[in-house]
């Protein structure tokens, strides 16, 4: 422990005990763990109810798996995505129970089971091809403790397959629309149902999609109230945020 936050944590010590509440909140603040290549945020679960996930995009793999075994000796699971198949080899021979997910490009560790939310997050995408994005979004929301039903392939280009779903689609407490190519799909979920819609535009599309920017704007300026807007191709950002609304709205 740095020894500036063991002097502030002795002082708040009164006849041999330490205040709860104070407790917590110097724990929070406490130093993470230097790596040399990484700085290892321990606290972040007591802080934010989830623990640090690893971006393992630019890590070597061998670095990928020195993280995941030390976050380990602090939580019983851990998620990392944007990982290839060498990545996940590295962290195998450390962690035997790590399993990849090659759609979703994840690597995710459970040791702990947590009790499921009521409430159902589903993931609707514009085509298969967008599914890609969308794995990314439901590891991230099932390994978070979500119900995620999964609806691929719906898109405006044969809309009559979404409205044949629209039940399952009123009964989720949010709703997370991936799309490329226009990216109108969220417009058309966000105008059909009641509860919070998270778009998430992907880089699916012909040149003119220019990368998933012509469906970031479409989404942007969509006039279908209650939607909000990830960056493109962020299916972790967009299953981390309906995850947070999933669960405070039970």
């Amino acid at each position: 422990m740095d020894e500036k936050y063991l002097e502030q944590l002795l002082k708040s010590v009164k006849n041999g005990v330490v205040e709860i509440n104070e407790a917590v909140d110097m724990l929070k603040k406490l130093p993470y763990e230097e790596l040399g290549f990484a700085k290892l945020d321990n606290h972040r679960k007591l802080r934010k109810g989830t623990g640090e996930v690893i971006y393992c995009a630019g890590k070597t793999p061998e670095q990928c798996a020195v993280i995941f075994e030390k976050m380990l000796l602090h939580n019983s699971n851990v998620l990392g995505t944007r990982a290839d198949i060498e990545m996940y080899n590295a962290v195998k021979d450390k962690v035997q129970d790590a399993v990849y997910n090659e759609r979703a490009r994840t690597i995710t560790v459970v040791r702990s089971e947590s009790e499921k939310s009521m409430g159902r997050i589903v993931i609707a995408t514009g085509g298969t091809s967008d599914m890609f994005v969308a794995e990314e979004a439901a590891v991230t929301a099932e390994f978070m403790g979500n119900r995620v039903d999964r609806l691929y392939d719906v898109g405006v280009a044969g809309i009559h397959r979404l409205f044949m779903n629209a039940d399952l689609l009123t009964q989720a407490n949010v709703i997370i629309a991936v799309a490329g190519m226009e990216g109108a799909l969220a417009s058309v979920v966000t105008g059909l149902v009641s509860c919070p819609v998270i778009a998430v535009p992907t880089s699916v599309g012909y040149g003119a999609n220019f990368g998933g920017l012509s469906a970031l704007l479409t989404m942007i300026n969509s006039c279908a109230s209650g939607i909000g807007v990830v960056n493109i191709d962020n299916g972790f950002g967009a299953g981390y945020l309906a995850s947070l609304i999933n669960q405070r709205n039970l």
